[in-house]
């Protein structure tokens, strides 16, 4: 008897880090969690490495070219919602080029210097949970469960 295996969506997230500061996006006019603050972030595409897809969200949300091995797997989440469960994975990254900038203004109003551990209010609950479980030196938790 085969069984059929159950298949998670990936995301992969950044945090772009220069010393007890990360660069934070506001979400806005997307439909989902406008309001909010996150990390350059998006979804694993096929035939991509998790690292390649980091660097890819990375350019894409704000602007920074970032060589893959630059990249530091610093947690995974496994992340329960009302509708779906998936995995994310969550990249440090203290090298780069360019400047941080709102590379997507149709995605994002908003761009600051964050101190790591004086996270907006408004920041999404499992990536506030991500930032402290990286700080605390856990490379994995769960959230929703």
């Amino acid at each position: 008897m085969t069984r059929e295996r159950y298949c998670l969506s990936v995301a992969v997230f950044v945090l772009l880090r220069k010393e007890n500061h990360i660069c934070m996006l506001k979400r806005t006019g997307t439909g989902w969690m406008d309001g909010w603050y996150s990390l350059p972030a998006g979804g694993l595409e096929e035939n991509e490495t998790l690292a390649t897809a980091a660097a890819r969200e990375a350019k894409e949300e704000s602007g920074v070219l970032i060589a893959p091995q630059d990249l530091r797997l610093s947690h995974s989440m496994h992340v329960r919602t009302e509708d779906r469960s998936w995995m994310g994975h969550f990249f440090t990254c203290t090298r780069w080029e360019g400047e941080p900038h709102i590379a997507e203004p149709d995605k994002h109003g908003d761009m600051h210097w964050q101190a790591i551990e004086d996270l907006p209010q408004n920041t999404i609950p499992y990536v506030r949970q991500a930032v402290q479980q990286i700080i605390a030196g856990q490379p994995y938790s769960e959230y929703g469960w």
